[in-house]
Formats: structure tokens, sequence, C-alpha cells
């Protein structure tokens, strides 16, 4: 079975997790600064908070950008449903803005139309691994003074033209957070697990005491001085066994054995993300003159970590339903899958919270001919292959 998606596990990351199941630390040790460390320092960002997973992630970034109830943020329908319960979770609303059919991302012009005064943010999220448009979505932010939290669970190693430099994602250029999943179908893997990387120092703060419950063992911040202090060591030397709460956080943490896992992975990452492009390249070359078939165009100013490879297919046109289709490739072999159902088709929204009426054009004509097909930087060329050939058999080509 080709799975659509699937982790690339070796000797080196099994080697990273064995040297800390030996250590004194399990969690909360040393190797949680360190990958926070590098992470940033690949992406080009001054501070990395790791956290539990993507989804949590998404919140505290949410928390730290200080959503609230009435508040409202923009964001896609096409993505994972964590990209909006993100701002629910926080008492929020998403407002979804329409997609545009060259990258299936956010479209700049879309955002601007759903800005009302309680808007507060925007969450573009760069699907399938290509940029969005984010010196245009920093614009639009500027002007309305919105915060701007990028969902990048799709692209870490992703990059886009800016001023004539390229910019990787991940280095806030033109955001104030960016979120990143490490779920073993994504680009690198901690089994689970996620980061939220920014250039605020502020943002980072409230990032670090969050993901902790709220609490605080830094001294100098200490509100109950009677309690936290005693004479025995001096005015400034806290009581050895004090911590203050400060907000109502969260436990979303990592621990040492995901982030010594994820420190190894970091180092294979331009590796696998080449193979992926390697492998997009493949496809769109076989598919490229099936005109009943759409290939995912990459623009000259972005280059796409390709988390996604999805096609367009027009079944109509074919004569087969996408359950056809897929079940055809399934019986030889190919797993495949659609991303995603609209965020606002799902029954809590549209139902519970009444975003019927919430309809997205675009992004309706896309989810009726989108399907993936197997991507991971561990396929072989056979396997590509057998791919292609089996989808080319499967459409009648």
């Amino acid at each position: 079975m080709i799975p659509y998606g699937r982790h690339w596990i070796d000797d080196d990351d099994i080697k990273a997790v064995v040297e800390v199941l030996k250590s004194d630390w399990l969690t909360q040790g040393p190797k949680i600064d360190e990958f926070e460390k590098a992470l940033a320092e690949y992406c080009g960002a001054k501070y990395a908070v790791a956290i539990s997973n993507g989804t949590a992630a998404l919140h505290l970034a949410c928390l730290a950008a200080g959503i609230k109830e009435k508040d409202e943020v923009v964001t896609t329908p096409i993505t994972f449903v964590a990209s909006a319960n993100c701002i629910v979770y926080c008492g929020g609303s998403p407002v979804f803005a329409d997609i545009d059919m060259v990258t299936y991302n956010i479209d700049p012009a879309e955002i601007k139309s759903k800005i009302t005064p309680k808007t507060q943010a925007i969450i573009p999220v760069h699907f399938a691994g290509i940029p969005c448009d984010m010196e245009e979505i920093k614009e639009i932010a500027k002007k309305h003074d919105l915060i701007i939290i990028e969902d990048a669970c799709h692209a870490l190693g992703a990059e886009y033209q800016a001023n004539g430099e390229w910019v990787k994602i991940g280095s806030c250029r033109h955001s104030d957070m960016t979120v990143f999943s490490f779920h073993p179908v994504k680009h690198i893997t901690t089994g689970e697990g996620g980061a939220i990387l920014t250039n605020n120092q502020q943002l980072y703060e409230k990032l670090l005491l969050l993901r902790t419950h709220g609490i605080t063992k830094n001294a100098q911040k200490f509100v109950n001085k009677n309690m936290a202090f005693s004479n025995d060591f001096g005015p400034l030397r806290a009581n050895p066994w004090y911590y203050e709460m400060h907000a109502l956080g969260f436990n979303y943490r990592l621990t040492d054995i995901q982030c010594a896992l994820g420190l190894s992975q970091l180092n294979k990452l331009d590796k696998f993300v080449a193979r992926r492009r390697t492998i997009a390249s493949m496809y769109s070359e076989a598919f490229k003159k099936i005109e009943y078939v759409k290939t995912p165009i990459e623009p000259e100013t972005k280059k796409s970590a390709y988390h996604l490879y999805v096609l367009q297919i027009d079944f109509e046109k074919i004569g087969k339903s996408r359950v056809r289709v897929m079940t055809e490739l399934m019986e030889v072999g190919i797993g495949t899958q659609v991303h995603y159902i609209p965020v606002y088709m799902q029954p809590y929204y549209g139902n519970e919270r009444n975003y019927n009426k919430q309809r997205c054009a675009v992004v309706e004509q896309y989810y009726g001919k989108a399907l993936s097909i197997p991507l991971y930087p561990k396929m072989t060329d056979v396997e590509v292959t057998k791919v292609i050939n089996s989808v080319k058999g499967c459409l009648n080509v």
C-alpha cells in the first residue's frame, strides 16, 4: 500500500531518542531549548516555542494575540478544522474568505471584503506548502491594525520572494507569529508536536507562560513579594519552592524525547523537501497533457514545500465519480485523500454556529474536483511510477 503521506525515521533518529531515554531528562530538559534554537535559526526568526501539537500551537497563538469573545478572525475554509477551531477556543468567530484558483490559498482581495470593525486578526494558511501572498496580506493587516498568524503546518521549508530576496516561511518577516506542525505526515516529525515562531519578545514571553499552566518561576515577575521572598538569603532570592500562576494557561509542553527526534529530523529537512519537489515535478510532467486534469501551479516567486500534491480532476468528463476513482486506486494499492472538506460545511459550523450562509464559490469549485495523491520523501521512483500509471489507468488515459 502506498499511502498519501508518511514519515521517514532512520537509525540516526532512533539513536537520538535512545540517548534521551538513557539520560536524566525525559521531559522539560535541555533538548527542548536546543530544538527551539535550531528551528528558529533555520527559519530566520528570533524565537521559537515548542508545543505539544499543531492545534495547541494555533490555540496558544490566538490566546497570545488576545483573541476573545465577539472578535472575528479571517481565515480560509480549505484547511484542517484546527485553523478555525483555534479561534472558537478563544471565544472568537472565524470568518471564511474565498481562495484563488491558482495556488488554492486565501485570496487577499477576499480578505479585504471580509474585514469589519470586529476583525482582530488574519490566519492565512499556506495550503499544500505554497506560500500565501504575505506582503499583500501584511499591507492589509497594517492598514486595519490586525495581527497575522501564519498557519504554516504545510509549509516548513517553503520560501517566497520579497524585495528581491528569498524569505523562508517561519521567519515572521510579514507576520506576528508562525505555527508549524510535526505530525508524522508533515515535513519533519516529533510524533505529535508543533511550534510557534515569532520576532516579538512580548508575544514570546506570553507563549512561554501559556504553554506551562500560566506559571512562572521568574523571581523578577513575582507579584506576592511577601510569599516569594524571605530574609534568609537576601531580598532578591526567592524561596526555592516558590512559583506563581499569572494566567489561565495549559499543559501544552513538548518532551525532550520528541525534541531529540525533531532535532535529528531537522538536519534532514532540506533533503526531505528536495525529494518532495522532485516527486512533484515527476507528477506534473506525467499529467500535464491530460485535458481534464489540472496539476498544481507553483508561481515563480514561490518555492513550495509540497506537503500535498492535489490534482483537480473533472470527474464528469472521465465518467467516474471521485468515490469510484478513489476506490479503484485503493484496490491497486494507491492511497488518496481529499484536502479538504470546506470547514463551513462541517455540521458543527453549519448547524450549531449557523455558517450555512458563508459560502465561497471558488472553494466549492475546488472541492468538487480535488484529489490528493501520494507524496512523501521516502517514496521510490518505482513507487512514483506506479502511482502515475495507476492514476492514468483509472482516468482512462
